[in-house]
């Protein structure tokens, strides 16, 4: 651990991204004026360089914030700088330093995330890594960090440090909200639409073909049909690119069709249009009749069922936050995939229940038994995910009893070592056989038999701490799992498994009692 009074961190590629801004820079400038000359000769042109411009311009802001990013602290405190911003924190305004998991495209990027007293989080600029290549000296460079803060601050945690990744309950919920928010605000829209499309489909089905008195104001009202002749037809790749072209452009020049209606007509051919409020509803040849397709009230309902649908998910995930809100930022959360099932459940009923029913769901008896069966189901679905979800914490699992000793044959149980052991090279193990055919062992199956397994050293190994999973703990380890901290001869292992089934492990490894002083006792 450095004992340095002051750190101080720069961008690695520092002369790099000076050199790159200075030539974007100047580059953005001279595109523009280009662009600016051929606007009123070559439109396209003119255009793209403007796009070019644009994109050179981005590339050198990224280029000069990257530059001059610093980052020191001292006995003082912590100092980030950047482009547009200037943060001074003293050591006694930081609770604790930790590790902000930033998920990219290809690799993720490991961050410095600074909370305060206050409660609110800042992200540092530096220092950071986006590849496994450097993530042993980011982990150095945050040391340093943690070690000047032990030394002139008061920490929050002193043991291990902090990861805060995107399954962790100190990960922020704006985009969730965002997300949650838009597509409420896209199903009240779509049911907003509903009475008008039931309306208009109405109409279409009661309206009467025009007669030679009816007025010209009135004839958008009324079936208006005119007669034409096919030009030439234009069958596209897409629904949307398949048109008729119409002889003299009469009664209009071309209209949009479908795939099958366009290879359908011929040119020459004499059609009746059906126009019905301005557009063109029908056209009807010797062969083939084409009709406009209709978005009709339950499709639209439909949509704004599904919508209502979609936003359940970050609503089940928002929920799941406030419901593990007293649990520390670094503490994995359950998974919200029970509610997304419930959600799916409640899909196969109430889409084609607001398909059939868009504006008077409870006009008849069945649909009302129909209303009521759904609901019912939902409300099943959503208890079972409320319970599958809850936030078991070491110590509320009912001791699991003497373990298989008094079954037949060997019990698989699905978990593993999370360090490279003699016992679990490379991590090899996904499960650990219990029972009277033999001694614990891992296994890298589920059975059945003893194949490649390696017996578990017990009398080596001594339970430390049972705990929930962490952010550190790694994405291999289930949301639900928790975690026994052993100490293996003086070597920290970690033991990953369901709270039942880590009860169970626990005590046929005659580890299940832990020292006084180490905390919770049961998973």
């Amino acid at each position: 651990m450095p004992n340095a009074g002051e750190v101080i961190y720069r961008p690695a590629a520092r002369r790099a991204l000076w050199w790159c801004a200075a030539v974007c820079a100047p580059g953005a400038g001279v595109t523009a004026v280009l662009a600016v000359y051929l606007a009123g000769l070559m439109a396209a042109v003119s255009l793209l360089l403007a796009l070019v411009a644009l994109a050179c311009l981005l590339v050198a802001l990224v280029c000069l914030h990257a530059a001059t990013a610093r980052v020191s602290a001292d006995a003082y405190g912590l100092r980030s700088r950047t482009l547009l911003r200037r943060r001074n924190l003293p050591w006694s305004g930081i609770a604790d330093l930790r590790t902000y998991i930033q998920y990219g495209r290809n690799q993720d990027i490991h961050r410095v995330s600074v909370l305060l007293r206050d409660g609110h989080a800042r992200r540092l600029p530096l220092p950071l890594s986006g590849s496994s290549a450097d993530r042993s000296e980011f982990d150095a460079k945050l040391d340093a960090l943690r070690a000047l803060h032990r030394r002139y601050g008061d920490p929050a945690s002193s043991g291990h440090v902090p990861v805060i990744s995107y399954r962790t309950a100190g990960r922020g919920a704006a985009v969730t909200w965002l997300l949650c928010v838009l597509l409420l605000a896209g199903a009240v829209l779509a049911a907003w639409y509903v009475p008008g499309r039931a309306s208009e489909n109405r109409a279409w089905k009661a309206a009467v073909p025009c007669g030679a008195a009816t007025p010209a104001a009135e004839r958008g009202e009324c079936l208006d049909v005119r007669h034409a002749v096919i030009l030439r037809t234009k069958v596209g790749h897409s629904e949307a690119g398949s048109r008729l072209y119409f002889a003299d452009g009469r009664p209009l020049e071309r209209l949009g069709v479908s795939r099958e209606a366009a290879g359908a007509f011929r040119p020459g051919d004499s059609v009746e249009l059906t126009v019905w409020r301005h557009q063109v509803r029908e056209v009807a040849g010797d062969r083939y009749v084409w009709r406009a397709h209709f978005t009709g009230a339950g499709d639209v309902a439909a949509v704004a069922a599904g919508c209502a649908l979609a936003a359940g998910y970050p609503g089940a995930r928002l929920l799941l936050r406030r419901r593990g809100r007293r649990l520390p930022d670094d503490e994995v959360l359950p998974s919200a995939l029970p509610y997304a099932a419930a959600l799916v459940g409640t899909a196969v009923w109430l889409l084609p229940f607001s398909y059939h029913h868009p504006t008077d769901p409870l006009g008849s008896p069945g649909a009302v038994v129909w209303a009521v069966g759904g609901a019912a189901a939902t409300l099943g679905m959503i208890t079972w995910a409320w319970h599958a979800t809850r936030i078991r914490t070491p110590g509320s699992t009912p001791a699991g009893g003497a373990g298989p000793s008094g079954e037949a044959g060997d019990l698989f149980l699905a978990a593993h070592f999370l360090e490279h052991t003699d016992y679990n090279p490379h991590g090899f193990g996904t499960h650990i056989v219990l029972g009277d055919g033999g001694p614990p062992a891992v296994t890298p199956h589920p059975g059945p038999g003893r194949f490649a397994a390696r017996r578990i050293p017990v009398e080596r190994l001594t339970v430390t701490n049972v705990r929930r999973a962490r952010g550190s703990d790694g994405e291999s380890v289930q949301r639900s799992w928790h975690i026994a901290d052993l100490d293996d001869s003086g070597k920290p292992v970690r033991l990953a498994a369901a709270p039942d089934d880590l009860t169970r492990i626990l005590d046929v490894l005659g580890c299940g009692r832990l020292p006084q002083n180490a905390g919770r006792a049961r998973p």
